[in-house]
Protein backbone atom coordinates (compact mmCIF):
# COMPACT_ATOMS: atom_id res chain seq x y z
CA UNK A 1 0.00 0.00 0.00
CA UNK A 2 2.81 2.38 0.96
CA UNK A 3 4.64 1.76 -2.32
CA UNK A 4 1.42 2.38 -4.22
CA UNK A 5 0.98 5.75 -2.49
CA UNK A 6 4.58 6.70 -3.28
CA UNK A 7 4.06 5.70 -6.92
CA UNK A 8 0.94 7.86 -7.12
CA UNK A 9 2.84 10.80 -5.64
CA UNK A 10 5.65 10.38 -8.15
CA UNK A 11 3.13 10.24 -10.96
CA UNK A 12 1.45 13.43 -9.77
CA UNK A 13 4.79 15.23 -9.46
CA UNK A 14 5.80 14.12 -12.95
CA UNK A 15 2.42 15.22 -14.32
CA UNK A 16 2.71 18.63 -12.66
CA UNK A 17 6.25 19.05 -14.00
CA UNK A 18 5.12 18.07 -17.50
CA UNK A 19 2.24 20.52 -17.61
CA UNK A 20 4.37 23.27 -16.09
CA UNK A 21 6.99 22.77 -18.81
CA UNK A 22 4.28 22.53 -21.45
CA UNK A 23 2.75 25.80 -20.29
CA UNK A 24 6.15 27.47 -20.21
CA UNK A 25 6.85 26.34 -23.74
CA UNK A 26 3.81 28.15 -25.06
CA UNK A 27 3.94 31.15 -22.72
CA UNK A 28 5.24 34.02 -24.82
CA UNK A 29 6.92 37.18 -23.59
CA UNK A 30 8.84 40.00 -25.22
CA UNK A 31 11.85 38.78 -23.24
CA UNK A 32 11.75 35.49 -25.20
CA UNK A 33 12.20 37.41 -28.44
CA UNK A 34 15.06 39.63 -27.34
CA UNK A 35 17.07 37.19 -25.22
CA UNK A 36 16.88 34.10 -27.40
CA UNK A 37 17.77 34.43 -31.08
CA UNK A 38 16.16 31.05 -31.70
CA UNK A 39 12.71 32.17 -30.54
CA UNK A 40 10.68 32.05 -33.78
CA UNK A 41 8.46 34.90 -34.90
CA UNK A 42 5.95 35.06 -37.73
CA UNK A 43 5.78 38.27 -39.75
CA UNK A 44 2.12 39.19 -40.25
CA UNK A 45 2.60 42.28 -42.44
CA UNK A 46 1.23 45.82 -42.28
CA UNK A 47 -2.30 46.40 -41.04
CA UNK A 48 -3.79 49.53 -42.66
CA UNK A 49 -7.26 49.31 -41.08
CA UNK A 50 -6.51 52.30 -38.81
CA UNK A 51 -4.41 54.24 -41.32
CA UNK A 52 -5.10 57.77 -42.53
CA UNK A 53 -3.45 59.03 -45.71
CA UNK A 54 -3.06 62.72 -44.92
CA UNK A 55 -2.96 65.44 -47.60
CA UNK A 56 -2.80 63.02 -50.53
CA UNK A 57 -5.42 65.05 -52.38
CA UNK A 58 -5.09 63.71 -55.92
CA UNK A 59 -4.44 60.02 -55.25
CA UNK A 60 -7.27 57.51 -55.52
CA UNK A 61 -8.30 56.04 -52.19
CA UNK A 62 -9.54 52.94 -54.04
CA UNK A 63 -6.09 52.43 -55.56
CA UNK A 64 -4.62 52.84 -52.11
CA UNK A 65 -6.75 50.03 -50.70
CA UNK A 66 -6.79 47.69 -53.69
CA UNK A 67 -3.30 48.19 -55.13
CA UNK A 68 -0.89 50.17 -52.95
CA UNK A 69 -1.58 48.55 -49.58
CA UNK A 70 -1.17 44.98 -50.95
CA UNK A 71 1.92 45.98 -52.97
CA UNK A 72 3.68 47.57 -49.99
CA UNK A 73 3.00 44.44 -47.97
CA UNK A 74 4.32 42.11 -50.64
CA UNK A 75 7.52 44.05 -51.33
CA UNK A 76 8.88 43.46 -47.82
CA UNK A 77 8.76 39.73 -48.59
CA UNK A 78 9.68 39.68 -52.29
CA UNK A 79 12.62 42.06 -51.84
CA UNK A 80 13.78 40.55 -48.59
CA UNK A 81 17.45 41.52 -48.90
CA UNK A 82 16.61 45.17 -49.50
CA UNK A 83 14.21 45.54 -46.58
CA UNK A 84 16.18 43.44 -44.08
CA UNK A 85 13.38 42.15 -41.88
CA UNK A 86 15.55 39.34 -40.52
CA UNK A 87 18.47 41.65 -39.88
CA UNK A 88 16.26 44.16 -38.07
CA UNK A 89 15.06 41.52 -35.61
CA UNK A 90 18.34 39.56 -35.46
CA UNK A 91 16.84 36.32 -36.77
CA UNK A 92 18.37 33.84 -39.18
CA UNK A 93 14.90 33.12 -40.55
CA UNK A 94 11.41 34.63 -40.20
CA UNK A 95 8.27 32.88 -41.36
CA UNK A 96 5.51 35.05 -42.81
CA UNK A 97 1.78 34.88 -43.36
CA UNK A 98 0.16 37.95 -44.93
CA UNK A 99 -3.23 36.28 -45.35
CA UNK A 100 -5.01 37.65 -42.26
CA UNK A 101 -3.73 41.20 -42.86
CA UNK A 102 -4.62 41.07 -46.56
CA UNK A 103 -8.15 39.98 -45.67
CA UNK A 104 -8.54 42.78 -43.15
CA UNK A 105 -7.08 45.45 -45.44
CA UNK A 106 -9.36 44.44 -48.32
CA UNK A 107 -12.41 45.31 -46.19
CA UNK A 108 -11.32 48.88 -45.41
CA UNK A 109 -13.91 51.52 -46.27
CA UNK A 110 -12.04 53.40 -49.02
CA UNK A 111 -14.08 56.55 -48.39
CA UNK A 112 -12.47 56.87 -44.95
CA UNK A 113 -8.82 56.44 -45.93
CA UNK A 114 -7.91 60.01 -46.90
CA UNK A 115 -7.68 62.94 -44.50
CA UNK A 116 -6.75 66.61 -44.51
CA UNK A 117 -6.46 66.80 -40.72
CA UNK A 118 -2.82 66.86 -39.57
CA UNK A 119 -3.92 65.71 -36.09
CA UNK A 120 -4.77 62.31 -37.59
CA UNK A 121 -1.05 61.55 -37.73
CA UNK A 122 -0.91 61.36 -33.91
CA UNK A 123 -4.21 59.94 -32.72
CA UNK A 124 -3.69 56.27 -31.72
CA UNK A 125 -2.73 54.99 -28.29
CA UNK A 126 -1.49 51.66 -26.98
CA UNK A 127 -5.06 50.74 -26.04
CA UNK A 128 -6.09 51.10 -29.70
CA UNK A 129 -3.44 48.59 -30.75
CA UNK A 130 -4.53 46.19 -28.01
CA UNK A 131 -8.14 46.42 -29.20
CA UNK A 132 -7.07 45.81 -32.80
CA UNK A 133 -5.09 42.72 -31.80
CA UNK A 134 -8.02 41.28 -29.82
CA UNK A 135 -10.14 41.54 -32.95
CA UNK A 136 -7.57 39.79 -35.14
CA UNK A 137 -8.13 36.31 -36.56
CA UNK A 138 -4.91 34.34 -36.17
CA UNK A 139 -6.54 31.00 -36.95
CA UNK A 140 -4.76 28.20 -35.10
CA UNK A 141 -1.42 30.01 -34.95
CA UNK A 142 0.61 29.97 -31.75
CA UNK A 143 3.80 31.74 -30.80
CA UNK A 144 4.96 35.28 -31.48
CA UNK A 145 3.59 37.34 -34.33
CA UNK A 146 5.16 40.56 -35.64
CA UNK A 147 2.67 43.13 -36.89
CA UNK A 148 3.12 46.67 -38.17
CA UNK A 149 0.01 48.78 -37.60
CA UNK A 150 0.03 51.85 -39.84
CA UNK A 151 -1.34 54.89 -38.03
CA UNK A 152 -0.92 57.29 -40.91
CA UNK A 153 1.15 58.67 -43.73
CA UNK A 154 1.59 62.43 -43.94
CA UNK A 155 2.51 63.98 -47.27
CA UNK A 156 3.16 67.38 -45.71
CA UNK A 157 5.36 65.95 -42.93
CA UNK A 158 6.97 63.46 -45.35
CA UNK A 159 6.65 60.70 -42.79
CA UNK A 160 4.83 57.42 -42.12
CA UNK A 161 3.90 56.21 -38.64
CA UNK A 162 3.77 52.52 -37.69
CA UNK A 163 3.17 50.75 -34.40
CA UNK A 164 5.71 47.92 -34.27
CA UNK A 165 3.90 45.19 -32.38
CA UNK A 166 4.83 41.77 -31.00
CA UNK A 167 1.88 39.52 -30.23
CA UNK A 168 1.19 36.29 -28.39
CA UNK A 169 -1.09 34.99 -31.14
CA UNK A 170 -2.77 32.25 -29.12
CA UNK A 171 -3.74 34.67 -26.33
CA UNK A 172 -4.26 37.64 -28.69
CA UNK A 173 -2.09 39.61 -26.30
CA UNK A 174 0.23 42.50 -27.10
CA UNK A 175 3.70 41.71 -25.79
CA UNK A 176 5.25 44.95 -27.02
CA UNK A 177 4.12 47.86 -29.15
CA UNK A 178 5.93 51.08 -29.95
CA UNK A 179 5.18 53.88 -32.37
CA UNK A 180 7.90 54.64 -34.90
CA UNK A 181 8.15 57.01 -37.84
CA UNK A 182 9.97 56.56 -41.13
CA UNK A 183 10.67 59.18 -43.78
CA UNK A 184 8.75 58.64 -47.01
CA UNK A 185 9.87 59.19 -50.58
CA UNK A 186 9.83 57.82 -54.09
CA UNK A 187 7.37 58.13 -56.94
CA UNK A 188 3.84 56.84 -56.39
CA UNK A 189 1.97 55.70 -53.30
CA UNK A 190 3.39 52.16 -53.34
CA UNK A 191 6.96 53.48 -53.19
CA UNK A 192 5.97 56.10 -50.63
CA UNK A 193 4.70 53.41 -48.28
CA UNK A 194 7.58 51.05 -49.01
CA UNK A 195 10.16 53.74 -48.27
CA UNK A 196 8.48 54.49 -44.95
CA UNK A 197 8.54 50.87 -43.80
CA UNK A 198 12.14 50.40 -44.98
CA UNK A 199 13.32 53.39 -42.98
CA UNK A 200 11.57 52.04 -39.89
CA UNK A 201 13.22 48.63 -40.36
CA UNK A 202 16.61 50.34 -40.83
CA UNK A 203 16.08 52.27 -37.60
CA UNK A 204 15.19 49.06 -35.74
CA UNK A 205 18.35 47.36 -36.96
CA UNK A 206 20.66 50.29 -36.20
CA UNK A 207 19.20 51.46 -32.91
CA UNK A 208 15.83 50.28 -31.65
CA UNK A 209 16.53 46.55 -31.38
CA UNK A 210 19.35 47.19 -28.92
CA UNK A 211 17.11 49.50 -26.88
CA UNK A 212 14.31 46.93 -26.80
CA UNK A 213 16.71 44.17 -25.84
CA UNK A 214 17.95 46.20 -22.88
CA UNK A 215 14.41 47.14 -21.87
CA UNK A 216 12.83 43.69 -22.10
CA UNK A 217 15.74 41.47 -21.04
CA UNK A 218 15.35 42.31 -17.36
Amino acid sequence: MKSAIISKRKFLLLAIAFFACHSFTFAQTAKDVFTNSETPIIYLGIDFTKAKMIDFLTESQFDMRDKNFPASNEVVITEEKKYGLKEAFHKSYIDHDLGPVSNRNSKINAEEIKSTNTADFHRLQTSDIETLVRGFDFGDKKGVGLLFVCEGVSKSQKSAAFWVTLIDMKAKKVLMTERMEGKIGGFGMRNTLATGIKNVLDDIEKKKYAEWKTKYSN
